[in-house]
């Protein structure tokens, strides 16, 4: 149930487009991703534009060159979207939030995976397992 707290909490109003990360979600997000390299040319574009933008054309659903102007350029977003998800970075943010998700509620952090059953149907002429 949305209470005054929650949805101040939650409110996305004061970002520029919706899919814009909150300072909240950059805190947890930020320690994850590679640090710039000390050596050779500054960034020109921020980590956290390019992985905004990244999260705008996923969400919209849309071509990586309909990419709004206030945006990172579609070849700058396009190669770090490669890059991470090539490194599976990606993989790695969802399964440390998953887990941080799982202890907040008091759930085991990474539960253990069962063994896949057999199917249970049999072959109705001979009464025998069925080949599937």
């Amino acid at each position: 149930m949305w209470t005054p707290t929650t949805r101040r909490q939650y409110s996305r109003d004061g970002l520029r487009y919706e899919t814009d990360l909150t300072d909240a979600e950059w805190a947890l997000i930020a320690p994850l991703l590679p640090e710039p390299r000390v050596r050779g040319r500054p960034r020109r574009w921020p980590t956290r534009e390019i992985l905004n933008a990244i999260f705008y054309v996923l969400r919209g659903g849309i071509a990586w060159r309909l990419l709004p102007s206030d945006l990172p350029p579609k070849s700058t977003v396009f190669r770090w979207f490669s890059l991470w998800r090539d490194s599976g970075l990606f993989e790695t943010i969802n399964h440390l939030l998953v887990m941080a998700d799982r202890e907040r509620v008091g759930r085991e952090a990474s539960p253990h995976r069962r063994r896949a059953r057999q199917p249970e149907c049999e072959d109705h002429r001979e009464r025998r397992p069925a080949r599937l």
